[in-house]
C-alpha cells in the first residue's frame, strides 16, 4: 500500500533506505560479535598460558616452543611471559597458517618469536633449544607420533619439560585422518599419551585433570 500523499518512486526509495540500514546493522552486530569471541580467544590465551607457565616454572629468558601455534594467540601470550630475554619458537605445518603467522610477527615486531614450518614427522626446532615445550590439542593429529615424539625429546634440553594438552575422543567430531588407530575417534585418551611419550624417553612428571574445555595436561621432564 502506497503511504498517503507519497508518490510510488518516494515509497521505493525509502523502503530502499530502510533495508540498506538494516543489513548495516545486522552487519556491526556481526562486527562486534567477532571483536567479543576474539577477545574472548585472547582472554583465554592468557589464562591458560598462565596456568601453563606456572606449572612448568618459566621465568625471564626462558625459551618455549608452542608446537601447531595456528594463529599464534598462545605463542603471543607466551612471550610476554618469557620477557625480551626469553624466546618462543612457533612452528606450524599449514603453509597458510605459517605466512599468516610470520605477518603478524612481523607486524608485532617481535624479535624472540621465531616462526618454523613443521614437518609430519619433525618439528624442525634446532636440538636441545628448549627449556619448555607444548602442544595445545594438537596432539591428537599426529600422524606420526613415534617420529614426532622423537624431535620433541631431542629438541629439550635435560630438565626441560613438555607439556601436552588434550582431551579424549569426543563425539561428533570428524575423524583424523592417517592417525593411529588406538585414538579411539577425535581426541586421545591420556593414557596413550603417557604411554608414547614414556617410551619416547620421557617422565611424568604431574597430571591435571581439571584443564579449560574438559580437556587435561600432562607435564613431563626430560632426565
Amino acid at each position: 500500500m502506497l503511504e498517503k500523499g507519497a508518490n510510488p518512486a518516494m515509497n521505493k526509495k525509502k523502503r530502499l533506505l530502510r533495508a540498506e540500514l538494516a543489513c548495516a546493522m545486522a552487519l556491526a552486530a556481526v562486527i562486534a560479535a567477532g571483536a567479543v569471541s576474539a577477545a574472548r580467544a585472547q582472554g583465554n590465551a592468557e589464562e591458560e598460558i598462565g596456568r601453563l607457565a606456572e606449572l612448568m616454572g618459566w621465568k625471564a629468558g626462558t625459551v618455549a616452543a608452542d608446537i601447531g601455534a595456528g594463529d599464534g594467540a598462545y605463542t603471543f601470550a607466551a612471550v610476554e611471559r618469557v620477557g625480551a630475554a626469553g624466546r618462543v619458537y612457533a612452528t606450524e605445518i599449514d603453509a597458510k597458517k605459517l605466512a599468516e603467522l610470520k605477518s603478524e610477527v612481523a607486524k608485532r615486531k617481535l624479535k624472540n618469536v621465531i616462526a618454523v614450518e613443521s614437518k609430519e614427522a619433525d618439528t624442525n626446532l634446532p636440538a636441545g633449544c628448549c627449556d619448555a615445550i607444548f602442544l595445545r590439542r594438537v596432539y591428537h593429529h599426529l600422524t606420526k607420533p613415534a617420529e614426532f615424539d622423537a624431535n620433541l625429546v631431542r629438541s629439550l634440553k635435560i630438565g626441560g619439560r613438555l607439556a601436552i594438552i588434550d582431551f579424549p575422543a569426543r563425539a561428533g567430531l570428524d575423524p583424523v585422518e592417517g592417525v593411529p588407530s588406538n585414538r579411539g575417534g577425535h581426541g586421545i585418551p591420556e593414557k596413550i599419551v603417557i604411554e608414547e611419550l614414556s617410551a619416547a624417553g620421557l617422565h611424568v612428571e604431574k597430571i591435571v585433570n581439571d584443564w579449560p574445555e574438559d580437556s587435561y595436561c600432562v607435564l613431563f621432564v626430560k632426565k
